[in-house]
């Protein structure tokens, strides 16, 4: 038995589909349970219970994936050492990530990756569909609200804050002397259950405030309302990671640059999630600690302000 056919039986162990490790590794399912058959056969023991619609470990195949899938993390990360030795990590790294975010903060740093780590092949997945990371063989995920998989582990690569932002002109028709004058205007909404029908402003003094809004427009994606406001259609909730050049060369501004605002929690964050090991592959390590250093580096401009609240007003 060698180590790549251990290593299929714990990719099917976790996936708990021949078909999803089959997609992984370009190759046809029977192959995937050819191997897991051969396994079977050399213990003498069945290791899955088998259905049309399921494929569950059994009492051998849990104690055996018990025993063999950290033996087979641990000679992955030996083997990545050594390879890292003298040219940095190797091999490829599959980073999930959203549409708008890929696009906004991790499309930008790949050229640096690269030059950084040239022996590293990064497959960038983007997509705004929630993924499976075991299933899908993710080595890193980047979200902007940790999971909650037991499965999983998370560490926060950067904070994020949101803003209300407009066009210049816009503002200049529409003045916004509190938060609560949103509810007499149109504005641009997320499609989100929590950011479309209201938003949360937090004043120095720490007080709260609720404001309904509404807006004939909606959308999915984040990168899209920040076209529609800088088009001027009106103000939209949006991170800083979204729209900081933006604010910066004055094509939107912060309408409450001295007030907090969130649709959900004013303590906003990027996180990376990866699958839960006892031993973290280098590239997923070096991949971290770039993202982190490189996130963190590029926070958002304060922006400029029409009318700075000291409080906000509720509807």
């Amino acid at each position: 038995m060698d180590t790549e056919a251990l290593r299929v039986f714990v990719d099917v162990a976790h996936s708990g589909s021949f078909s999803a490790v089959a997609r992984g590794r370009r190759v046809e399912p029977s192959s995937i349970s050819r191997v897991i058959a051969a396994i079977e056969a050399e213990l003498g023991e069945r290791l899955f219970q088998r259905t049309t619609r399921k494929l569950t470990l059994t009492e051998a195949g849990t104690l055996y994936l018990a025993r063999v899938a950290p033996i087979v993390a641990q000679l992955d990360e030996a083997a990545a050492e050594a390879r890292a030795i003298g040219r940095g990590p190797v091999g490829t790294l599959r980073l999930s990530v959203s549409v708008a975010y890929g696009l906004a903060r991790i499309v930008p740093l790949l050229g640096q990756f690269q030059a950084r780590f040239p022996a590293l092949t990064i497959e960038l997945l983007m997509s705004d569909a929630q993924v499976d990371l075991v299933r899908d063989g993710i080595d890193l995920a980047i979200r902007l609200a940790p999971g909650v998989d037991a499965n999983v582990v998370v560490t926060k690569l950067a904070d994020t804050r949101y803003h209300v932002v407009a066009s210049p002109d816009w503002l200049a028709a529409h003045p916004l002397e509190t938060p609560a004058a949103l509810r007499d205007h149109p504005v641009l909404r997320f499609t989100l259950p929590g950011y479309r029908d209201r938003w949360l402003f937090r004043d120095a003094r720490g007080d709260v405030a609720t404001v309904s809004v509404h807006g004939p427009i909606l959308m999915s994606n984040a990168l899209g309302l920040r076209d529609a406001a800088i088009a001027g259609l009106g103000p939209a909730l949006l991170a800083d990671w979204t729209i900081a050049r933006d604010l910066a060369d004055g094509r939107l501004v912060d309408c409450f640059p001295g007030v907090r605002v969130t649709a959900t929690d004013f303590d906003t964050s990027a996180w990376a999630i990866y699958p839960s090991r006892n031993f973290l592959p280098s590239k997923v390590r070096v991949t971290i600690d770039f993202l982190r250093e490189m996130l963190a580096a590029d926070t958002a401009p304060s922006g400029r302000g029409i009318v700075g609240p000291s409080a906000p007003g509720a509807s």
